[in-house]
């Protein structure tokens, strides 16, 4: 169940926010106007774990924004965070599904539940930034039609992850 985030549903809002495995990274390659990527594996694997995000309640109680919330059993087990961008895209700043319910389809139905919100905004599209080590939301993003738009290799230059460059990821309706 899909439900969006009220004042008495945000206490669940960190619940899936529990990392993932770093297995390798995407290479991108812009070449006669088209963005492509090859992947490298790496020898070894770490986990990468996101601090737990404050809570701003314009998402709640603003216009556009909004956070959608995935229960199962009661149990809030993903989200998806969405704002209007100023390019016309409803800009993701955020999806996450919990370890044990990842493969199963909860990522797609929320990008199905941002995509409903983005055209009731008139908007004209989805965008998110990924890093290319999330080998994983890489694939997941191309797999569920979304292309790379640009790729930035100064994002993160003044972080301890000055070695990940950002994805820019679009699907345009």
């Amino acid at each position: 169940m899909i439900i969006k985030m009220t004042h008495s549903t945000m206490k669940d809002y960190n619940n899936p926010n529990e990392g993932y495995l770093v297995t390798g990274r995407i290479i991108p390659k812009y070449e006669n106007e088209k963005w492509t990527y090859t992947e490298e594996i790496f020898p070894e694997h770490y986990f990468k774990q996101y601090e737990n995000d404050e809570i701003d309640i314009s998402y709640i109680d603003g216009k556009g924004k909004a956070i959608y919330l995935f229960y199962d059993d009661n149990i809030c087990i993903a989200r998806i965070k969405l704002r209007s961008n100023w390019n016309g895209f409803a800009l993701i700043e955020d999806i996450e599904v919990a370890r044990s319910h990842r493969q199963k389809g909860i990522g797609g139905e929320l990008l199905k539940k941002a995509a409903e919100w983005a055209r009731q905004n008139n908007l004209i599209g989805l965008t998110l930034e990924t890093q290319d080590v999330n080998i994983s939301a890489c694939r997941f993003y191309a797999k569920n039609n979304f292309v790379i738009g640009a790729v930035d290799t100064m994002l993160y230059s003044n972080f301890s992850t000055a070695n990940e460059k950002a994805i820019f990821w679009y699907h345009k309706f």
